[in-house]
């Protein structure tokens, strides 16, 4: 089978629109069930008063939903105009064992199924459907958002990766077309080699950008800062464009 050729990069230097934050409201997340083959996934759903898009988070191994991270992040989009949909990728039977065995939390076709249910559960949500839509994973969460994108790539419109483990979507990643924008801590040199491995591989526009002195959780003062105004410019920037 032919390999699509990929597109060309956008510098890692280059700047992306720049995000006041506001200390505005968002408006409080009504909790959802998706369903996903025999089971249920628990979401919160936030739509914002005229939003003109959805972002959906795909969280790492050993989070959920509630992620600290992915709350901060969510949270500055819901004050740019952007509804969020942050969801269990487990259930909470499959999260309870995970957290003794850790046997779901590398299951990537699993983690990829669940999030292309929340993808689909999207188009007959009446409060979201329509609305363009992008992806934002983090750590595995990366992977299953990549192997998604590809699995539908008509109705993703852009992807957040944020530290990645993009090379577990590698039988995918040649057929995402979607703008990818991978972040990544400075300091976390080995996911940096494997995103920019990946990137190579992808059909659409694509941008790495490096958070200096920032290792993989982000946990140094001002990283997380640094990942949200970046996450919010790429959705604001490609949200609305139709995936090619």
């Amino acid at each position: 089978m032919e390999v699509p050729r990929p597109a060309p990069s956008v510098s890692e230097e280059a700047s992306l629109p720049s995000v006041p934050f506001s200390n505005a409201p968002s408006p409080p997340p009504g909790e959802v069930l998706i369903p996903s083959g025999p089971d249920e996934l628990v979401a919160d759903l936030s739509v914002p008063a005229g939003a003109r898009g959805l972002v959906v988070f795909a969280h790492g191994s050993g989070s959920g939903r509630r992620s600290p991270r992915n709350r901060f992040v969510a949270r500055a989009l819901e004050q740019a105009g952007v509804a969020t949909l942050l969801l269990d990728l487990l259930t909470p039977k499959e999260a309870a064992e995970d957290e003794r065995t850790r046997r779901f939390r590398f299951d990537i076709p699993l983690l990829a199924d669940r999030l292309v249910a929340s993808v689909d559960w999207t188009e007959k949500e009446p409060r979201v459907r329509g609305m363009p839509l992008g992806l934002y994973g983090a750590s595995t969460g990366g992977a299953a958002a990549l192997i998604a994108a590809a699995r539908r790539p008509g109705r993703i419109g852009a992807l957040v990766l944020r530290g990645a483990r993009s090379d577990l979507a590698d039988p995918f990643t040649a057929r995402v077309s979607s703008p990818t924008l991978f972040i990544v801590g400075g300091l976390d040199r080995e996911i940096l080699a494997v995103n920019r491995t990946t990137s190579l591989r992808l059909r659409g526009p694509h941008q790495t950008t490096i958070v200096p002195g920032a290792t993989h959780l982000f946990e140094e003062p001002g990283a997380l800062e640094a990942v949200t105004e970046r996450t919010v410019g790429w959705f604001r920037q490609h949200l609305g464009e139709s995936p090619s």
